[in-house]
């Protein structure tokens, strides 16, 4: 859980912490090199299968620097009432009623910043209608000694004003307003799930429209990468959700 705000965290051996954050060592589908190998070519592949359609807008800046630029994906045949659905790092676009975030690993805790931040210190009012947060980290504590820190040169402070884990209590403006979807994967390390259900947990007790949805039979890596087959569970959940699905506030598996 959360380190309490005046207290330091208990720090994990650092071999058991380095195979917790290490997701690939967690599959059983295959070793760790090979299931990073083909979840590289998997996600290359689909990539490849998505720019090659009509309704593609590459490369488009959202920002002045060189890597502020994102792939925008235009649905065949949207309608008027399509919503504004942004994947980190790709996304759908149809001008609309409202926004709807996706994120999966690092890219969940993206989303989760986007979700918590007071828009309105910035002079913006983004209309976000829900955000679907699959196997991400949320709170960046732990990760302080990790060999990924090595280059990022996280401090503790630094780590906590970047964690959504701890911005849930500052931030409530949107609670009640937008619905979130907080995804685990069943072959997640048992921290990326405690991660989850801490946060999904935070949500709720701060109001917020959300919902835990433990993934059966999948690992880190194909709970994302399903998410093109539209009889796939993760993907009617999302489905189901923007067009259909009323706000709830449930652990999955309540009435």
């Amino acid at each position: 859980m959360a380190c309490p705000p005046d207290e330091p965290c208990q720090p994990m051996a650092h071999q058991e912490l380095e195979k917790q954050y290490s997701p690939s060592r967690w599959s059983p589908r295959m070793d760790g090199e090979a299931v990073v190998e083909a979840h590289v070519r998997e996600i290359r592949e689909a990539t490849e299968k998505a720019q090659a359609g009509p309704d593609v807008l590459l490369n488009v800046a959202y920002g002045d620097g060189e890597g502020e630029k994102m792939d925008i994906y235009l649905p065949p045949n949207a309608s008027g009432a399509f919503p504004l659905f942004l994947y980190i790092h790709g996304g759908y676009w149809q001008l609309l009623s409202g926004i709807y975030l996706c994120g999966h690993s690092a890219g969940a805790h993206l989303a989760a910043m986007a979700l918590l931040t007071d828009w309105t210190d910035l002079g913006l009012r983004p209309n976000l209608k829900g955000a679907f947060l699959v196997s991400g980290i949320y709170d960046l504590e732990p990760i302080l000694n990790l060999y990924v820190n090595d280059k990022l040169h996280m401090t503790r402070e630094v780590a906590r004003r970047n964690s959504p884990q701890l911005r849930v209590r500052m931030v409530k403006r949107n609670a009640g307003t937008c619905e979130v979807k907080v995804a685990l994967a069943q072959y997640d390390s048992p921290e990326f799930r405690r991660q989850s259900r801490e946060f999904f947990e935070a949500l709720r007790s701060a109001g917020w429209a959300v919902s835990l949805e433990d993934i059966a039979g999948v690992d880190h890596f194909d709970v994302v990468e399903k998410l093109q087959w539209e009889d796939y569970v993760l993907t009617q959940i999302i489905l189901e959700t923007i067009f259909r699905g009323p706000p709830l506030n449930r652990e999955k598996g309540d009435v």
